[in-house]
């Protein structure tokens, strides 16, 4: 075994800590948590190689994060960095890999979907019935805990594979 393979181990095992069910409190609002989720659901996915070396990380809507998204900026994702970008339009979001749709959009989760079919994209919500609806993973919160489901069909049809590890977190896997 190569002398880095252990620390790649050690690397993934603490990155899966992180999805620990986080406990909502004051020292870690929601949408902080929420923060850390997304960047583990795009280090957790397998990103065809043709994606480049940047991942833009779109927040289309009404941004809910604020400034705890921001920390994000840079991160590394594998090979590729992390680029945050806030987005009001569904016509800009042809230059995203990571799309979160904010709860004020839910109305437009069919469009933003439609705008994006055959891209490679991850989708990522906190709406109810997202998943249902077509979204790749979805947050919620439960008993003060953020969870999530994941949809297979959706991650497939945008080219993009979740990790075992990360389905084995979900709450709910839709085939």
């Amino acid at each position: 075994m190569p002398r880095s393979a252990p620390i790649t181990a050690w690397c993934l095992g603490l990155a899966l800590i992180a999805f620990a069910p986080a406990a909502l409190s004051d020292d870690l609002p929601e949408y902080r948590l929420k923060a850390a989720f997304l960047y583990n659901f795009a280090l957790f996915t397998e990103w065809p190689a043709d994606v480049g070396s940047t991942l833009n990380l779109c927040v289309y809507g009404k941004d809910p994060f604020g400034e705890e998204i921001d920390a994000l900026q840079g991160k590394a994702v594998g090979d590729r960095r992390v680029q945050v970008r806030r987005i009001t339009s569904v016509e800009a979001l042809s230059a995203c890999q990571v799309v979160f749709i904010a709860d004020s959009s839910r109305d437009g989760i069919a469009r933003v979907l439609s705008s994006l079919r055959g891209a490679t994209v991850l989708t990522i919500a906190d709406v109810p019935g997202a998943a249902q609806q077509g979204v790749a993973l979805n947050m919620s919160v439960v008993n003060d805990k953020i969870t999530f489901e994941a949809n297979l069909t959706a991650a497939r049809a945008a080219n993009v594979k979740l990790s075992s590890r990360l389905l084995s977190l979900a709450t709910e896997v839709l085939q």
